[in-house]
Order: structure tokens, then C-alpha cells, then sequence
């Protein structure tokens, strides 16, 4: 299979199984413990049935959508994903590029392996930046700095990660960056040596964030023990006005799966909060994020715009998740499986999907704008 004959994102998927390693794909793809969370996400969003409509005149369709103070030609953005840089090389700068080339915002990771110098340089309009509470408040003050000097036009705050959400085929794999050399590694990473051969040649082989800004964490080893440690497990509301004080401009609060919690976050001033369980990877067993999208929209979101990530392959999701309240959606893994697979062209190539898909959906369902994607549009 080439990229010219991927007809869908699962396609997607299965030439990033050929082409990246076991180990990194685990890491990519797996959710915590028994990933009940993991399959919710998806099972919850096929479940639901859009209505079919006819003769709606639905001609001259456009996806056309205001969010975070821009008007954007689709209604998502690419989220966050940490080690994106080991699935391609430069692989942050490849999924920015492609989503800059689609006049879609790109979110880097704080655990990126491209720095964020390093992704400004390669773009040329402003990106969002994704932020972590940590327990070094320097190292978080100066990333915050960073993301203003290199002009990022939103925060993204993730709060879902007070502690971390084991992922059984990480502990398995005994999965670090690079990878821990023992027999059984080697063997793996052997057999897909076109992935050596890319990754050797980007700009970085380590977490370009904090190489040479934290002492201790000179390497790779070192550095997962930091950031181990970092989670803050006293963090609560009142940490947020301590980034807003350093952060003037656009909020996005990451994580949010329950209507109290999005009151809080609502009042915290922030610009859009993300209906979120963390692609899965954290509270196993939690809902998923689509059974409690509608929820917190009815409850907030007349006071704070409502962005979607969890689940989404499909422009049918995508409809989904706009008929119930998101103002636009975060695409994850389906992004990065076309990153995986061929890189800049690879990212390009799942926007592409899941916009054909939406218009399609869109003509079918009778809706030619946005603004016409409503509940009334799903069967109940």
C-alpha cells in the first residue's frame, strides 16, 4: 500500500505498523490498565447515528469556523503528542508544516522532541504551545517565556496528569527515549531499519524542551527520572492564576471530564476548555469524552468555547462531536498514524481524509455550514 491509495485512517494505521518500531507504536496507541477508557472513546462515538437527510439543498457547503479568535477552513486543530519527533524524523516540524499548509492551528508538547525554537523557525504563522504543571516552577516560568518569545498564539494547559496512568506495553517494552539496549530492543528496532535510517537524521535525538536547561538530566535516563518526579499531586485551582500571571494571552484548559470541573475552569478566565480523558491514558474506566460532551456544553458553554479531543477518526466524528456542543475537535492518534507512515505528506494526507469525510457527511445529512450541525441533526 503507497499513501496514494490510503482510502482511510486505518490505512493509515497499518503502514505506520509496518514502518515505526513495536515499542513506539505501543507507546502511541496503547491506553491505561485494562484500556476500558481507551475503547469507550471509540465504541461511544460510533454509536451515535447521524440523520440521514435528501433533497436539502445542501450545494456550496463550507467548513468554515471560528475558533480561539481566528477564522480557521476546518473545525479542528492537531493536539498535543509527546515523542512525535521519534515517529518521523522532525516529526513536530512535519505535523506544524502540514497543519500550517491547511490553515489549521498545531499543538506542540512540552515533551516534544523538537524544541520549540526549533518548530518557530520552521513555520512561518503562530502554533500553540502545551503546557504541564510541574514541581520546577523555574523550569515551567521559562517555558511559558519561550512559548511567548516564539510568538504561540495559545497555552494549552493539560490538567489530567497529577500522576501517571500506567500503560501496560510501555512497562513491558521498558520503553525510553532512545530505547533501553537489551536483546530483545535491538531485535525489534532491527527489523525496521528505513525508521533508524529517518530518525538519525533529524535535529534531535532527545527531548529538545529541557536538553542543557535542567543540571542532572545531561541524558536521556536521567531525564525520565526528573520528570518522573515532577507530578505535583497538590496542584489545584488556585495554581492556575500563577500561569495566567505569566501568560497574557489565550488559555485552553486541557482535561476536562466533569460539569463542576468545567464551571471551575470557566471561571478561571480561560478562552476554551477541552473535553478530555487523555486519549485514554489516564483514569481507566472514567466516561468517555463524547458521553460527556453534551453535558458540559449545555452547562458551560455559553461562558467558554468548547473544544473535542477523544476518539475522533472520522469526519463522522467530527460531526458527531460538533452536533453535541465542541466548538471545533483535537485530532490525535489519526493524525499521527499518517506522521508515522510518511511523515509531512502522511499528516496532509489524514487532514485530508477526515475533510472529505466531514463534507461528505455534511451533504448527506443536508447541512451545507457549520452553524447548521446541531443534536437535531443525530437520531435520539
Amino acid at each position: 500500500m503507497t499513501l496514494n491509495s490510503v482510502a482511510c485512517i486505518d490505512d493509515l494505521r497499518r503502514l505506520a505498523h509496518r514502518r515505526v518500531p513495536s515499542d513506539f507504536m505501543g507507546y502511541y496507541e496503547s491506553g491505561s490498565y485494562s484500556q476500558s477508557t481507551l475503547a469507550a472513546n471509540l465504541r461511544d462515538l460510533a454509536e451515535i447515528k447521524i440523520r440521514q437527510r435528501v433533497l436539502a439543498g445542501a450545494a456550496n457547503r463550507t467548513q468554515n469556523q471560528s475558533f480561539l479568535g481566528a477564522k480557521r477552513p476546518h473545525p479542528f486543530a492537531l493536539a498535543p503528542i509527546g515523542l512525535s519527533g521519534m515517529a518521523y524524523r522532525d516529526g513536530e516540524i512535519a505535523a506544524a508544516r502540514a497543519a500550517e499548509k491547511a490553515g489549521i492551528p498545531y499543538t506542540l508538547s512540552t515533551l516534544s522532541i523538537c524544541s520549540i525554537e526549533d518548530v518557530a523557525e520552521a513555520v512561518t504563522q503562530p502554533f500553540w504551545f502545551q503546557l504541564y504543571f510541574m514541581r520546577d516552577r523555574g523550569f515551567v516560568a521559562d517555558l511559558i517565556a519561550r512559548a511567548r518569545k516564539a510568538n504561540c498564539s495559545a497555552l494549552v494547559l493539560t490538567v489530567d496528569l497529577q500522576v501517571l496512568g500506567q500503560r501496560h506495553s510501555d512497562v513491558r517494552s521498558g520503553l525510553t527515549v532512545p530505547p533501553r539496549i537489551h536483546p530483545k530492543t535491538i531485535g525489534r528496532i532491527a527489523l525496521k531499519p528505513a525508521w533508524i535510517a529517518n530518525v538519525l537524521m533529524g535535529k534531535r535525538k532527545t527531548f529538545g524542551n529541557v536538553a542543557g536547561r535542567i543540571p542532572g538530566t545531561e541524558n536521556l535516563l536521567s531525564y525520565m527520572d526528573w520528570i518522573s518526579s515532577q507530578f505535583d499531586q497538590a496542584l489545584s485551582w488556585d495554581d492556575v492564576a500563577w500561569i495566567r500571571d505569566r501568560w497574557p494571552g489565550k488559555l485552553i484548559i486541557k482535561g476536562i471530564m466533569d460539569v463542576e470541573d468545567a464551571r471551575l475552569a470557566a471561571k478561571t478566565g480561560a478562552t476554551a476548555i477541552v473535553v478530555s480523558n487523555h486519549g485514554g491514558r489516564q483514569l481507566d474506566g472514567a466516561a468517555s469524552s463524547i458521553s460527556m460532551l453534551p453535558r458540559i456544553a449545555d452547562a458551560v458553554g455559553s461562558d467558554v468555547e468548547i473544544l473535542f479531543d477523544g476518539g475522533i477518526r472520522t469526519g463522522q466524528d467530527v460531526f458527531r462531536a460538533l452536533a453535541l456542543g465542541a466548538r471545533a475537535c483535537l485530532l490525535g492518534r489519526a493524525y499521527l498514524y499518517g506522521l508515522c507512515a510518511a511523515g509531512e505528506a502522511g499528516v496532509s494526507k489524514a487532514i485530508e481524509l477526515i475533510s472529505n469525510e466531514l463534507d461528505v457527511t455534511m451533504a448527506l445529512s443536508g447541512v451545507r455550514t457549520l452553524e447548521q450541525i446541531s443534536r437535531d441533526c443525530l437520531e435520539t
